[in-house]
Formats: structure tokens, sequence, C-alpha cells
């Protein structure tokens, strides 16, 4: 994927469900399943961070030129980003994010510069007319990350799927 995230067996500042987490690979051998869990969990919690124009730690995203002179969302023109998130799980860990060649620069942050040295033009939204620089800063608005909302939920989840499959277990 372009832009991705991986929880492995492991959450990082998660000591708790890290362990817990530990301990039923260790037993089941093979958390696909709740992998698959977590990364529903995590793709639907990406979505709304469009929806609400927040990163992961709840901070506003700087809003875009075209959300400020034509108005809607800002990330949301079209929508193709929101869309694009998705997720694929394995035995120990999930990856969720999108397979657009743009989504690290919008979710990182980049300085675009023209190939070769040149220019770059392009149009401003709303009659802003071109513009020709020689490079583009993109700011950092991160969708892809664990909210604490999202860690209470993925424990949640655990606790859910270990009483669906093994009830005996204390998860």
């Amino acid at each position: 994927m372009s832009a991705a995230k991986a929880i492995e067996a492991r959450i990082d500042g998660v000591a708790d469900l890290e362990r817990k987490l530990g301990g039923l690979l260790t037993r089941f051998g093979n958390l696909t399943p709740l992998m698959d869990r977590f990364g529903m969990v995590l793709v639907t919690s990406t979505v709304e961070r469009f929806d609400d124009e927040r990163d992961p730690q709840g901070d506003a995203w700087l809003p875009s030129i075209r959300k400020q002179t034509e108005g809607g969302k800002t990330l949301t023109d079209k929508g193709l980003l929101r869309l694009s998130q998705t997720h694929i799980a394995s035995r120990d860990q999930v990856e969720w994010g999108s397979n657009l060649r743009y989504a690290r620069a919008h979710n990182d942050g980049a300085i675009i510069r023209a190939k070769g040295g040149g220019k770059l033009r392009f149009k401003l939204p709303g009659a802003l007319g071109f513009r020709t620089v020689d490079q583009v800063v993109i700011p950092q608005r991160e969708f892809l990350g664990v909210s604490a909302d999202d860690r209470e939920e993925l424990e949640a989840q655990t606790v859910e799927w270990v009483a669906e499959v093994a009830p005996e277990v204390e998860p």
C-alpha cells in the first residue's frame, strides 16, 4: 500500500492488550479472524477522520485552499482517498491504508518539486488562477493511526472474539 500502517500481534503503548494478543497467538497460532476485525475497526475509524477532518490525536487538519475558497471538506473533493481505505489481515498482523499514489504525501506531508529542476504550474481552486512555483508544500493531514477510542475498541473486539471462539479462555 502507498500509505499504510501495520499492527502486529502487539500494539505500541497498550501493554495489556499486547500481552493478551501475544498469549492468544501462542494459544491459537493464527489470529487472522481477529486481525480482520481489527482491520475493519481501523478502516472505519480512518474513514470517519475524513468526515471529522481530524487526525488520530483529535487535532484538526489544516484546511485546504479548496475548502477555504469553495467550501466542502479537506481531502474530500471527489472522495477517492477516503473511499480507498482498506485492510489486509494475516495470522499476526493487520495493515490498513490506501494504495493511491498520493496517500502518503497527504498523510505524512510532502514537498513536491518538478522533475529536472523545472517549475510546477497548476490551477488553483475557484477564481484564483494559475501559479508557477519551484515547489509545493503539502501539509501533513494524518488520517492513519490508532486513537485512544480505537485502542478501546480493539480491546473490546479481542474480548468478544475470545468469548466466541474459546469461552473457557480468559482474554
